[in-house]
């Protein structure tokens, strides 16, 4: 049976993420729409309804708290279930994997919250730039992670 994030994780990744129902494109500038949601279908113009983005968000989640019941070989607790999630979520589950977060993690060290925030850049146009949005968020994991 597949983990799953508790509400108060749930409730803090819709509130990164943001709830959009046309869709837009994000800071990197890939069309997204509902709570983040990506994919084929998703282009200018494309809308949605508050059920359906909600639906979205429960499939889009899956992956990712698949990816880190995969990844981690050590207990965690909710809250940092539910920060790993949301960083997986927002990055990829290839950026969780390679990183040395996972690493400290899985070697049983917890003190983190360094390693959450190097990972607050993105790639626009070309360039490798931090992201105003992306530092507050990953403070925001580290946070959480530490709780």
């Amino acid at each position: 049976m597949i983990r799953r994030v508790t509400d108060n994780a749930r409730g803090l990744i819709e509130q990164w993420e943001g709830l959009r129902l046309t869709a837009y494109t994000d800071s990197v500038g890939v069309w997204t729409v509902g709570y983040g949601h990506t994919g084929p279908e998703v282009h200018k113009g494309y809308t949605i309804t508050a059920p359906q983005a909600d639906q979205l968000l429960t499939n889009d989640l899956a992956g990712s708290e698949q990816a880190v019941s995969s990844l981690v070989n050590v207990n965690l607790n909710d809250n940092q279930f539910g920060a790993l999630v949301s960083f997986a979520f927002n990055l990829g589950a290839g950026a969780l994997q390679s990183s040395t977060l996972l690493k400290r993690i899985n070697k049983g060290d917890f003190d983190v919250a360094n390693e959450f925030l190097k990972w607050d850049h993105g790639h626009v146009h070309g360039h490798l730039v931090e992201i105003p949005g992306l530092k507050t968020r990953r403070k925001a994991e580290a946070k959480l992670f530490a709780s």
